[in-house]
């Protein structure tokens, strides 16, 4: 296989090495896809303490993110990121596999 293409945009990186020293405990931040939402899969972003063997570890300006196998089908080529305007402060998946997408944006198809 050959080496996945996810990015971490600065702005994501540095939130993320944020959230992380808030711990207590060493941590990482897990990015995986499941099912679920009005376009049938959705995002999901957290705290973990482990990552599973077979886990592909990103490391970036600070960050440590984690993404399983079948999370990785769904989100090569993408680029994390981290938004703050008006509606709020968020993760996004800039992700290039997507083909539709809810109107709300938490949701997507492939």
């Amino acid at each position: 296989m050959s080496e996945p293409s996810i990015t971490i945009s600065p702005r994501a990186a540095h939130r993320i090495a944020e959230l992380l020293k808030s711990e207590a405990a060493p941590a990482l931040f897990r990015v995986s896809v499941e099912g679920g939402g009005c376009s049938g899969f959705q995002y999901r972003f957290d705290l973990v303490k482990e990552r599973a063997p077979d886990d592909l570890v990103i490391e970036r300006y600070g960050a440590r993110v984690v993404v399983d196998p079948v999370s990785l089908g769904f989100v090569q080529g993408a680029e994390i990121d981290f938004v703050d305007d008006l509606i709020g402060a968020q993760f996004k998946i800039n992700n290039p596999n997507v083909t539709a997408a809810c109107g709300c944006g938490t949701s997507f198809s492939v």
